[in-house]
């Protein structure tokens, strides 16, 4: 069973962390370990029709966010690694400069330290100097940064369309492959 961590930050479009987390429970060789912000939650609250609780209940582990002697918080606990969706301007900016404030900057940082795939998805627009400057320094780090871009290859039908298709990117990192019709299919 393959261990992946999911982390959900308090920046709009926590959708997308709750369709990540759908998808990965979709996979009967995937153990998900959560840990969400109080502003997700919040968020969650706000954009869609879930609670917290929802969401936390479709994992295999839920971590509060203050809970730093979690399992996820030391590099002897193995992972395939780590996903931060949405990722906070906040969050990459404490992750790129090895501030582990709350367990979601440590599990990251220990993805780093350890040589994990760390998969984090910003969302915020217009990004100024200091976000790219993060940006940049965690690439250098082996960080794959993907933000949710939408593509229109695929003609998409719906923005649960565009968000599959971002799913889709993002498990790509770890070999899994889900949403096939979402795929460049080329010029055929």
């Amino acid at each position: 069973m393959k261990r992946i961590v999911v982390g959900i930050s308090g920046s709009t479009s926590v959708i997308y962390g709750i369709r990540l987390i759908q998808t990965l429970k979709e996979q009967t060789d995937i153990e998900i370990h959560l840990v969400m912000s109080k502003w997700a939650e919040e968020n969650i609250r706000i954009e869609t029709n879930y609670l917290p609780e929802d969401i936390r209940a479709m994992a295999n582990r839920a971590y509060l966010p203050n809970e730093m002697d979690a399992s996820i918080a030391s590099g002897s606990f193995q992972v395939e690694g780590m996903i931060i969706l949405p990722c906070s301007m906040k969050t990459l900016s404490a992750v790129a400069n090895g501030y582990s404030n709350n367990l979601i900057t440590r599990a990251a940082d220990v993805m780093i330290k350890e040589k994990r795939l760390l998969v984090m998805s910003p969302r915020e627009t217009p990004l100024s100097s200091i976000h790219l400057e993060n940006m940049l320094r965690l690439s250098r780090l082996g960080v794959c940064i993907i933000p949710p871009i939408p593509s229109f290859y695929s003609h998409p039908k719906s923005i649960d369309d565009l968000i599959r298709h971002h799913i889709m990117k993002i498990l790509d990192q770890f070999k899994i492959s889900v949403y096939e019709s979402c795929r460049w299919k080329g010029n055929l």
